[in-house]
């Protein structure tokens, strides 16, 4: 996480993050760190993976 961009953690295990930043453009990107790959979504992106988790979470 870069110091100039503000970043907020939106969840943490012992393994992995999420995480948000603010970009100097004004948009919002979400990251997710899995080990030593880090994922960044935009907004719709980000809503779409919400919602693929939620359907496979009912699923299993």
């Amino acid at each position: 996480m870069t110091d100039d961009i503000p970043t907020t953690t939106l969840a943490e295990t012992e393994n992995y993050v999420a995480w948000l930043s603010e970009e100097p453009d004004g948009e919002d990107v979400y990251h997710i760190e899995l080990g030593s790959v880090t994922l960044h979504f935009f907004r719709e992106e980000w809503d779409e993976l919400l919602a693929l988790i939620k359907m496979a979470e009912k699923k299993s």
